[in-house]
Formats: C-alpha cells, structure tokens, sequence
C-alpha cells in the first residue's frame, strides 16, 4: 500500500520534473533566440570597434622653453596618454575594485554583476535602503565612451553589451584597460588619469601614492564632486581590502592621509611668458591647423629662455612703474630679445601685463621710430667711402620745404655746432647734421637702406626727408631684426620662436632637429650658412658699428652701457616725445626696448630714449653678469688710428679733448689739422655736407 502510494506520487514528480526541464529548455532556446535576435536587429549596425587596435586619443600639445621647462598646454581636452606597463599597480586595482570587480574574468558583461544590480534595484524601487546601481563593466564603458550616447536608453545598453562582448575577443584585458584608463572623464576637462595626476596632484602617474590612486579611482561616478572626495575615496580602500589588493592596515593609513587637490591643474605660465606663448600659438594655428595643435600631442620646442624673459619682463616693467607712478594713464611699452645670427626669439614682452592686454607691442604695434633709423642712413653714407671723421655742417637750415610746408630741422639741444664729424653727429644723434647728409646722398639711396634691411617695406609711397628721419612706421622687432645684420656679417635673418616639433610619436615635424645648429659662444658669423648675399659690406658695416659702440659710450645711448662689456646702440624719440626707443646689441645678443602711449601723445617733461636705454640696460646686467666680454669682430683691410674726437684730426697732430680710435678703410684717413676750417672744406678727406 505504502510502495503504491509512494510509486503515485514519484509518478508525479516525474511529470512535473519534465515539464520545467521542458520550460527551462524552451527557456533557454527562448534566451538564446532573444540574444540572437537582438544580435540582428542592433549588431548588424554598430560602429567598427577594430579601429582601437591602433587607439590615438585627442592629446594636449606642450610648448616648452628652450631648456625643457613646460611653458603651457593647448588642448580642448586636457589628456596625457600612459601605457599600460606605465599604470601603477595600485591605480589600476583601484579602479578593478571600485568599478568592475570581475574585469579580469568576465567576457566582456558581467551576468553576476547584473542580477547582483537588478536585486538591489528592485529593492530599491520597493523603499528599501538601497542605492540605484548599474551593471556596466570596464568593457561597457569603453564601448559608450568610444562609440555610443550616453542615454539611458534599453537599445543603448543592448548595443554597449554587444561591443563590450566583440571587444573582448578582439583585445587583451590590458589594452581594454589601457584605453578605458586613457579616455575616462575625470573632471576638471581633465581625460584619462594622466592628466587628471596633474590637474588634480600637479605629478604623474608614476608618484601616485595609494591615496591618490583611490581618489581618482572614485571620480567617475560624480568627477566634479570635490565636497565628497574623501568619502568616496575611503569607500574605494574599502572595496580594495575586500578585494584583497590592500590590507586593512594600508586602508586605514592612506585613509589618514589628507587630500591635497589641487584647485586645477592648468599648466600656468607665468605673466612674463604669456605675448611669446600667443605669439607661438598664433603662427601654428595658421600654419598647422587647429585640429593638430590642440589635439595631436606635439611637443613644441621653443627658442625663449626663461632667465632672459624672466629679466626682460622685469626690466620693462620696471621702466613702466616708474613713468606710470601717480599717472592715471598708464604709458606701455615692449622688448624683444634674440640672437642676431640666428633670429632666434630668446624673450619678449609685449605689454606690462598680458593679463590686462594681449596687444602684443613687440610684433604688432606699428610705431614711427624717430632717431633709431640714422643708422641706415649713416650706412648709406658709409657704403658711398664717406669717412667716419668725414665732416658735416651743423649749421641752421632755412628755406628748406617738405610737402610744402617751411621746415627748419633743429637739433635736441637747440645748438649748432659747426662742422662736426660725422661719427660724432650720429653718436650724439644730431638732426640738422642727419638732414644735410640725406640731402646730400638723396632721400630714396638713405629709405633704401632701412628698406634693404627690412626695416621699411620695399613698396613704400610718399617717400619724403622726414621718413628717412625716422617718421616712417615700423615694429620693434623688424627694426631689431634689420639691426642685426649690422653685427652678423650683413645678413638678413628671419626671427623663428620654433625650434622644432615632434609628432606624439617622436617623429620631428618640417626637418631634422640632430640638424639643427644650436649657436654657442665663440662661433663667429660666416661659420653659419648665410641665406641670401650680405647686405652690405664688412667694413661699412663695422664703421658703423663701432659708431654705434661710441654712442653707448660717449653718446645719447650712455644709459645703456653695461660696466665690462662691449656694447653698442641707439637711441630713438619722435617728435614731441611721443614714442622712445633704444636698440642695442653685443657681439652675440640683440635687444630693443619701446615705450609709448597706444594712442600716441607726448609722454611729457623729463622723458625720452633714456628711459628706453635704462629698460636694456638693466636686462642686460643680469644676462650678462657671469659672461666675458666679447669685442666685435673686425674685418681685414682696415686701419685704426687715434683722432680727436671733435674735428677727426689724428692725435699726434692735435691732442686736445677726447682722443678716440677710428677705423679707417683704404684710402681713408684723419682730417688735416685745419679741416674744420670752413674755408678749407672742399679739401678735407670725405668733405663737408
């Protein structure tokens, strides 16, 4: 009876046994038409994944100075790329533990995480103290952060589970890793946990203590949440020790540890770097693109010097505080920095402050340059064999009319001095002596100089006397440039802020920099290949600068003078004081120095090109306190005699006053002892004019 009964209900059982294997293999094959269904209709359209094989993510572009500090970055998003060999140890546990706990086994979605997520979702819609989770694995997100929308969306998720599955079997874990680790939002416009270690620690990857490591493993659920940093960051020590990648005692030591965050990371620059860095950024944005400088990852080697710059800023700024001091109007100014043989940019300011003004005065204010133009047009005296002690009238003008007005030129003293040698009339910077040269050797032989060096464009209209006087218009840097080639040899130079350009891969953009000439001390001039034939000849040329030499001196450019060291310069004010300047060099670096009103007017009583002089001065004091001094190289051919100074008579025959040594080309020579006789004028070696 009881083996009938029990034979009944095993009976049953049976029955119902099969009819839920009956339901779970229709279930199954149910399950498995669903997913393959669902591998149609959303697989057969999804975006080709294979391309992260070779994965190039947006990387910030670094400009450096020329030695290797970082200046600043460009960038639309801030991102630094690391390796997965590159990634500690602790960072990458970290975020195995706070966002995918089985990354290293699943493939590719987590069914454990799933249902472990659904539970706790549905107690949380029943009013349970539970928090709304999701399921996305390290693979998931890859897949919506390279490929899909963010939208909570069922089609999105089946879409992000079907990449997550096709990753996994194209990928290591290490690259899914790797490029989970690069790409992830972490706050602060901050891509990937290299430039989030800056932006957030101001250090790398590879100094990242376990604290850190944990703080930015707990950014991807709420990044811009600074309020809760510690909380979150002692919740992901927490799952590490669950995990086994810490211990309890680590935990509690690096939750001990204060978060010093950073306010962000931006890679800022000082103030004083700022007009060289826009200036960069400007020629590369037109030369390579926008796309390429901000997201391709260059590395941008520049020719400024931060101790040059940091010296030039100070300088200038200093010649502004000064004037500007209980002055409502604020006068500005500018100064450029370079190597006269190479035309590489070593400093420049174009402002007191960027911050207050991005109008660079160095490179885009167009300014009339008063007396720092006589050089050229000594030169073209010079180049014609007039002598360096060749005598000229200062004596007044009258009658003289310039676009037909009545015109009487005046020296700065409002004296006249007679005839004066013509060294002596451009070291102290007379005008009536300037304005009888240029009559004499014409107006279009004295702007062509000034236009042969760059200074003046080739194309110019009106030209007139007044222009050949310095009323034409120019920048600092052309008029720095074409000053140049009076002491490289007669050159022509194209400035270049740019050393060279690497790729994020290395590869050097436009050339080869092992080619690339780094100038030292000791080169001379003709050891570089020259562009083009020089601009005039190597005597003319060193007359003309040794004149230059005289007026830092002895001369308007005594401001200037640096105590053991050769210099050499000129000073420049326009009419009524509107705009100063000075231009100086040395055998092996290059300043010029501007000050004026953006709008222009007179800067008033007591100014002038001193100002300008005293600005290079003191930058020149500081770059070259532990140099040596370096003479000007001098051409063969010439020959150096004492003179006085006041009348160009060889010191043996009259040693009165101030005796100079002159440089002589062939067939030059001192004055007869009565050269400044004006009845014997028309004998004198180099005439009167």
């Amino acid at each position: 009876m009881n083996f009938f009964y029990f034979k009944i209900i095993f009976m049953k059982l049976k029955k119902v046994f099969r009819f839920f294997l009956h339901v779970i293999f229709w279930c199954v094959v149910a399950t498995i038409a669903g997913v393959a269904a669902l591998f149609l209709i959303y697989g057969g359209n999804l975006p080709d994944y294979r391309k992260l094989a070779t994965y190039a993510p947006p990387v910030a572009t670094r400009l450096y100075a020329a030695d290797g500090s970082l200046l600043i970055e460009y960038a639309e998003e801030r991102r630094v790329f690391i390796d997965f060999e590159d990634m500690p140890t602790q960072l990458v546990n970290a975020f195995v533990a706070a966002e995918d706990q089985n990354f290293w086994t699943h493939p590719g979605i987590d069914v454990q995480g799933i249902l472990r997520a659904s539970i706790n979702n549905l107690m949380h819609s029943m009013g349970f103290n539970t928090t709304f989770t999701g399921a996305s694995t390290i693979t998931q997100q890859v897949a919506k952060n390279f490929f899909l929308s963010s939208d909570r969306t069922i089609s999105r998720k089946i879409k992000e589970a079907i990449l997550a599955l096709r990753l996994e079997r194209a990928f290591s874990k290490k690259h899914i890793m790797t490029l989970y680790l690069n790409q992830i939002f972490l706050g602060a416009r901050a891509y990937g946990v290299g430039s989030a270690a800056l932006m957030y620690f101001n250090k790398p990857v590879s100094e990242l203590n376990l604290s850190e490591c944990a703080f930015l493993a707990s950014l991807p659920k709420a990044p811009n949440d600074r309020a809760r940093a510690e909380e979150r960051r002692n919740y992901v020590l927490r799952r590490m020790v669950e995990e086994k990648y810490i211990t309890r005692e680590q935990a509690d030591a690096a939750a001990a540890e204060p978060l010093n965050i950073n306010s962000g990371f931006t890679a800022q620059m000082e103030d004083d770097f700022q007009y060289f860095a826009e200036d960069v950024r400007r020629q590369l944005l037109d030369k390579l693109g926008r796309e390429t400088l901000y997201n391709q990852g260059l590395y941008i080697k520049t020719t400024i010097i931060p101790e040059y710059q940091r010296a030039a800023s100070a300088a200038l700024n200093k010649a502004l505080d000064t004037y500007n001091e209980g002055r409502p109007e604020k006068l500005q100014g500018a100064i450029i920095v370079m190597n006269p043989h190479t035309g590489r940019i070593l400093a420049m300011a174009g402002g007191r402050s960027f911050a207050q003004s991005s109008f660079n005065r160095a490179t885009q204010a167009m300014r009339q340059i008063g007396s720092t133009i006589k050089p050229f047009v000594y030169l073209a005296a010079l180049e014609r064999d007039f002598s360096p002690e060749g005598l000229i009238s200062d004596t007044p003008i009258v009658g003289w009319r310039e676009n037909n007005m009545q015109w009487k030129p005046e020296n700065y003293d409002k004296k006249f001095l007679g005839d004066v040698p013509l060294r002596l009339a451009l070291e102290t910077s007379r005008n009536v002596p300037s304005v009888r040269m240029v009559d004499k050797i014409g107006v279009e032989n004295a702007i062509e100089v000034a236009q042969r060096f760059g200074v003046y464009p080739k194309n110019m209209d009106n030209l007139n006397l007044s222009m050949a006087l310095g009323s034409g218009e120019t920048t600092l840097e052309k008029l720095v440039l074409g000053y140049s080639a009076f002491v490289n040899g007669g050159h022509k130079i194209q400035p270049h802020m740019v050393d060279y350009i690497e790729d994020r891969y290395g590869n050097v953009i436009g050339g080869n920099k092992n080619e690339i000439i780094e100038w030292a001390d000791g080169m001379e001039p003709d050891t570089m290949a020259p562009d083009s034939e020089p601009l005039s000849d190597p005597q003319s040329l060193y007359q003309l600068v040794s004149i230059l030499q005289g007026a830092v001196e002895r001369g308007t450019g005594r401001q200037a003078g640096v105590a053991g060291h050769t210099i050499a310069g000129k000073t420049g004010t326009t009419n009524d004081v509107k705009d100063v300047w000075f231009v100086g060099f040395t055998k092996n670096l290059i300043a010029g120095v501007y000050l004026g009103y953006d709008t222009p007017k007179p800067l008033g009583k007591g100014a002038g090109s001193h100002m300008a002089a005293r600005a290079f001065a003191d930058f020149m004091q500081v770059v070259l306190a532990n140099e040596k001094n370096q003479p000007f190289a001098v051409p063969d051919g010439l020959n150096f005699v004492r003179v006085n100074r006041s009348n160009g008579v060889a010191a043996a025959q009259d040693p009165s006053g101030m005796i100079i040594t002159e440089a002589f080309k062939p067939g030059q020579g001192p004055n007869p002892v009565k050269a400044n006789n004006p009845e014997q004028s028309d004998a004198v070696v180099g005439g009167i004019f």
